[in-house]
């Protein structure tokens, strides 16, 4: 399971016209499963996501998880993180996890996390602010 992390001042997504989920400062996180991963997987990236020290302190300093520093998760599913580029040019997600494993494990980080999320599946439109920048991938 990988996730891409950034830290926003203020995210949403939408899908076609209508924005299914927004959030002020916190942290977007996109998501992807890879095929054989299991609810242990997600558990450990759930535990791992809500004490990731990546808010400042008074001092400036990178020490506050996201629910010590007061923001919001936005969870949005990302196959595409599971890209294989290494041949040719066109990417190949055979790592990436069919649907049906997927959606699952998607909707038991979201879940954990206490996060709006996207539409699973959807052609969704992902806007953001993004603070610092502050970009990090997570792996378990």
């Amino acid at each position: 399971m990988r996730a891409l992390i950034q830290r926003v001042s203020s995210a949403t997504v939408s899908v076609g016209d209508e924005r299914v989920a927004s959030i002020g400062p916190g942290l977007l996180v996109l998501l992807g499963v890879r095929t054989g991963d299991t609810d242990e997987h997600a558990d450990r990236l759930v535990t791992k996501l809500r004490a990731l020290r990546v808010f400042e302190d008074d001092t400036g300093r990178m020490s506050l998880s996201v629910d010590e520093a007061g923001g919001e998760m936005l969870c949005v599913s990302q196959f595409t993180l599971y890209g294989d580029t290494r041949r040719g040019n066109r990417p190949s997600f055979t790592e990436a996890a069919p649907a049906s494993e997927a959606e699952p494990l998607y909707e038991r980080v979201r879940d954990g996390l206490d996060a709006r999320g996207g539409r699973f599946g959807a052609r969704m439109a992902i806007e953001m602010v993004g603070d610092g920048p502050v970009t990090l991938l997570v792996e378990v």
